[in-house]
Parts: structure tokens; C-alpha cells; sequence
């Protein structure tokens, strides 16, 4: 009984083979199986009439497994997914301009403009004739001239040298540490909104990320990493974008002409203009004409305040204002010489020359809000 279902086995095995001979191409499993097939050990009216079961011998099942086993081996072809994802790869597409170029609706050369692709920016291919791309960088998408344009092998390489691979959490906050220890002092912090440049897989489940200039360091798992290439430009982001900056540099020359609005002139003497040059000296010798104008404004806004004594050397002298007038460092500098560049701040604070507005106070910058102009902070 074994005997017989073995047989049938290698009889079902064999069928199958001839069946699939018929569509083979050649390969070395058709070699194979037009072997067994003038071998004269083995019969066709037997394999064709399987009733008859005397005449096959078990080496005659063997052979037939044999064949059976070469057809299974043969290598399948690759499938349209993998095809896909290589054809996806050769679809890169860079720009090789030194600054910009222009991206139209249809492959001409006075077709409507699209938008721009910058030095360095990239995208993917869509269609190619007549010595122009259709592709799509980022919301744009429209034809480019070939001329102008990287492909295959050139623009990987170049993508690689100008793009960023970025990181980004995958959980709502994730720490960033000094070091590759999830003990070590935490540097800051990235949402799954936010992200930051990667430097480096160390392959231990860490990865080193650029954080303000500082090398940091996330784990691996909570995190997705991402390889970016500059994208191009449409003209409506231009419009939007050129509108803003314009708005913005509006606002800002608004702002400036408030804080630099002449507050009136006030008259001094000699003695009080060179006191009040001191005092710039002291504070502000080593900073840009700005900042020496900025600390004589600050000096000349109390004085027409109300709420400070309403001389200058009332203001300048005032209990707990000035260290360098209460520890006798601007006695010092009145008595022996003042620089031209302090005497000509003090002429225009007395002008009433203005770049901080009506503020009335200074320190050294970082430890309070304000106008920042070189070392200090104007409020």
C-alpha cells in the first residue's frame, strides 16, 4: 500500500511537469524534463493510463520527483511592486542651475510660468518628451527643460551632498540627551511636530541629532527619520511670500521710525555734555556709535520723564543708577579724556536723537526683554 501511494505521488508530480512543459521557455528544468521523457524507462502509456500500475517502478518515481522538483526550483519573476520601486529610484530629479530656474505649464519655451526651481532643489519625474521633464517638487509640478536638469546616477549624488536627513518623534514629547544614556542630562525637547537634523545612527539604538548647534542624542525607536531635499517654489507661494516680507519690513520700518521719533532737544552746558559722554563711555565705550546713542538717549528719556531728577547730572548721580558714577569711574573719565565718538553720542542725545523710543532702562543683554542693540538691552 506505501508502495502504491508513492507511486501515485510521483505519477501526480510527473503529470503536473508535462503540463507545465508545455509553457516552458528554456531553462534548465525544460532540459531536464525532456530527459525523462525519452528516457526509455519510463513509460508514457503508463503515466497516460495510471490503472496500470505493474510496469512503473520506483525508480521510474524518482525520476519523475526529480522533474517535478526542478520546475518548482525555478525562479520566480520579480514582481511589479520591486519593479516599481527601482523604476521609483531612477525618478529623481535635480537642478543644475547656479541660481534658479523656470518651471512652465507645458514643455515651450513662452508657456505660462509656474513657479521656480532653486540651486540644489530636486523633485521626481512624471513624464519626459522633446528634451523636457514634467515633474513635481513639493506643490509644484509642471515641465522643466532638460538642459537645465540632473538625472540618474549625477543627481543622486548630488541630492546626497545637499540634502538633510531629518528626525522626528514619533510620541508626543521626546527628550534629547547629552549623552547616549537615558539618564543623561536632558538638552531639550522634540514634539511629533518638530524635528531636527540627524547625524548619525550609532547602531546601538541611539541616534546623535544636531540641537542648536549642540550634539544630542535620541533613542532609535522613538523616533522616524527622514531624507528631505530642497523643494521648489509655485508663483502663488512666491506672491504670499513676497507679501509678507513686504508687511513684515513695513512693520519694522513703522517700529523703527517710533523708536528713532526725535524726542526734543535739550539745552546743556559744556560741563553737562561732557558728563553725560563719561557716562557713555563707561557704560558703552566699547560698543558700536549705536549703542553709546542708545545709553545717552536712556539717560536724556529720564531726564524729561517726571519720574527721575530733571538735570543730567541728577539722573547720572542718582543713588543705586549708575555704578560707574558711584564708584567714581566717571569723575575719572570726565577729568582726563573723552573720546570723540562718546562726545559726538552725547550731542545727539541732547539733540534729541533717539534709537530706543522713551526707554529708560539698560543692562547687559539676555536677562530681560527689550530692544537689543550690541551687548545690551533697551528698555
Amino acid at each position: 500500500m506505501k508502495k502504491l501511494d508513492a507511486l501515485m505521488q510521483g505519477i501526480s508530480a510527473f503529470t503536473l511537469a508535462i503540463l507545465l512543459f508545455g509553457t516552458s521557455t528554456g531553462i534548465t528544468a525544460e532540459a531536464r524534463t525532456l530527459n525523462a521523457l525519452n528516457n526509455n524507462d519510463v513509460g508514457i502509456g503508463n503515466i497516460l493510463n495510471p490503472t496500470d500500475v505493474t510496469e512503473i517502478s520506483e525508480e521510474d518515481v524518482a525520476k519523475a520527483q526529480d522533474v517535478a522538483s526542478a520546475i518548482n526550483s525555478q525562479p520566480e519573476e520579480a514582481d511589479e511592486e520591486e519593479e516599481y520601486e527601482e523604476e521609483d529610484d531612477s525618478r529623481l530629479v535635480m537642478a543644475n542651475v547656479s541660481q534658479v530656474m523656470n518651471i512652465r505649464v507645458s514643455p515651450e519655451d513662452d508657456a505660462e510660468k509656474l513657479g521656480v526651481l532653486y540651486k540644489d532643489c530636486g523633485g521626481k519625474i512624471i513624464e519626459q518628451k522633446d528634451g523636457w521633464t514634467k515633474l513635481e517638487s513639493g506643490d509644484l509640478v509642471g515641465w522643466a527643460k532638460d538642459d537645465y536638469l540632473l538625472f540618474g546616477e549625477e543627481a543622486e549624488e548630488l541630492a546626497q551632498d545637499v540634502g538633510v536627513q531629518l528626525v522626528s518623534s514619533k510620541e508626543d514629547a521626546l527628550r534629547i540627551r547629552k549623552e547616549a544614556d537615558e539618564d543623561a542630562e536632558v538638552l531639550g525637547v522634540i514634539t511629533n511636530h518638530g524635528f531636527v537634523e540627524m547625524i548619525e545612527d550609532l547602531g546601538n539604538g541611539w541616534i546623535s541629532v544636531d540641537y542648536n548647534d549642540e550634539t544630542g542624542y535620541v533613542q532609535a525607536e522613538y523616533v522616524e527619520t527622514d531624507f528631505r531635499i530642497d523643494e521648489g517654489e509655485t508663483m502663488a507661494a512666491i506672491k504670499a511670500r513676497e507679501e509678507a516680507e513686504a508687511k513684515r519690513k513695513a512693520e519694522e520700518a513703522a517700529k523703527k521710525a517710533k523708536l528713532t521719533k526725535n524726542t526734543g532737544a535739550v539745552a546743556a552746558g559744556a560741563d553737562e555734555a561732557r558728563l553725560l559722554a563719561a557716562l557713555i563711555y563707561c557704560e558703552a565705550g566699547n560698543q558700536p556709535y549705536e549703542g553709546k546713542v542708545a545709553v545717552g538717549a536712556v539717560v536724556m528719556n529720564r531726564v524729561k520723564s517726571g519720574a527721575y531728577a530733571n538735570t543730567i547730572s541728577g539722573v547720572i548721580y542718582a543713588s543705586g543708577q549708575f555704578t560707574p558714577a558711584l564708584n567714581g569711574s566717571v569723575d575719572r573719565v570726565y577729568a582726563g579724556n573723552v573720546p570723540d565718538s562718546c562726545i559726538q553720542a552725547a550731542n545727539a542725545a541732547l539733540a534729541g536723537e533717539t534709537n530706543v523710543g522713551g526707554c529708560t532702562h539698560f543692562r547687559r543683554a539676555g536677562g530681560h526683554d527689550g530692544i537689543v542693540i550690541g551687548a545690551h538691552v533697551f528698555w
